[in-house]
């Protein structure tokens, strides 16, 4: 018999409201794949967010384990890069979209969509890093790639107590950048200059019309937020300055003009995880083994079962959870 697991599961009913429950299923519920993994530790992300309250229109078929990324141990493999006892981790490829994803307690998908996970992290560590950790990794290996060095002038996050601007916070602050962080919640400065801002910065003052160019501040930018706060950090990047685009929490419009782009010479560059090339995905998160500090990581990190899911989906979306929320499936054989 199969092995039974957990799943939290999204439901569409005839009238086409949403539904979201625990469900106890069997192996041979999985979807297609060739590698089967026992998942030990997921996430929640604001896309996951998006999904499990019907928020967003992230899901793409029904019904649908959510969960855009997990890492745990290979069970079954016919794919031979892989065999039962490696570790692995997963991240995009449509998982939790149109494939079912990590919110459960196995998950079967294609073998090169899993990335060995690297000597020295857990599986545990390797989730509080998740996508929002690879996400950043990219970002900052974008604005390496573009010339923007730790003497530059400094950068600025967006969205900085969330999931993907805490990270990048502490990878650049670890890298020996000086780091400017924007945040809508100024009671979280204590926890930002623990990952290393050396400056904070409300978020009302981006989120408004601005000039074309404002004063010349950054060298670089990670914004998670797209629209008015994109625009506005794309107008006050010195010349040459690099903007790293990863979410739109803001917003999908870009209320900007040209001045930025011709007149300095800045630099906007998209970054997408979820269709990134396996070889980049594999640079990453060998450098997020080097580059993460433990301890800082547990700073940030927050654990939930399963069952909280729901209700902390929804938190997120309301703004009153910082940093990372991981989901243990230790209640799964």
């Amino acid at each position: 018999m199969d092995t039974q697991f957990q799943a939290l599961l999204i439901e569409k009913d005839a009238s086409g409201a949403q539904h979201v429950a625990l469900r106890r299923m069997t192996e041979d519920a999985l979807p297609e794949g060739d590698v089967t993994v026992r998942v030990e530790w997921s996430t929640l992300n604001y896309k996951d967010a998006l999904a499990i309250t019907g928020r967003g229109p992230i899901v793409r078929r029904f019904p649908m384990v959510p969960g855009i990324d997990f890492a745990g141990t290979v069970t079954q493999s016919d794919d031979p890069a892989l065999s039962p006892g490696d570790r692995v981790v997963l991240n995009g490829w449509g998982v939790g979209e149109s494939h079912w994803g990590g919110l459960a307690g196995r998950a079967r998908v294609r073998g090169d969509w899993l990335v060995p996970l690297p000597a020295g992290l857990s599986t545990r560590q390797a989730m509080a890093i998740g996508t929002a950790g690879y996400t950043a990794m990219l970002c900052v290996m974008a604005l390496e790639r573009e010339g923007v060095h730790p003497e530059s002038e400094p950068i600025v996050v967006s969205g900085a107590s969330g999931g993907v601007g805490s990270i990048a916070l502490m990878l650049l602050s670890r890298l020996g950048y000086t780091v400017e962080a924007i945040t809508g919640r100024p009671r979280e400065g204590t926890y930002l200059e623990a990952l290393g801002a050396a400056a904070i910065l409300p978020r009302d003052a981006f989120t408004n019309v601005g000039k074309p160019l404002e004063r010349a501040r950054w060298a670089g930018a990670v914004d998670v937020a797209g629209g008015r706060v994109l625009a506005n950090l794309c107008a006050g990047m010195m010349p040459g300055g690099v903007v790293t685009a990863c979410g739109l929490a803001g917003g999908m419009d870009f209320p900007a003009t040209v001045a930025p782009f011709i007149l300095r010479g800045v630099s906007l560059i998209g970054i997408d995880s979820v269709q990134c090339p396996r070889d980049r995905r594999m640079t990453a998160w060998n450098r997020l083994a080097e580059l993460i500090d433990p301890q800082r990581l547990d700073l940030m990190t927050r654990q939930i079962a399963l069952a909280e899911v729901p209700d902390t989906a929804r938190a997120l979306l309301d703004g009153t959870t910082h940093g990372r929320v991981i989901v243990t499936m230790a209640q799964d054989g």
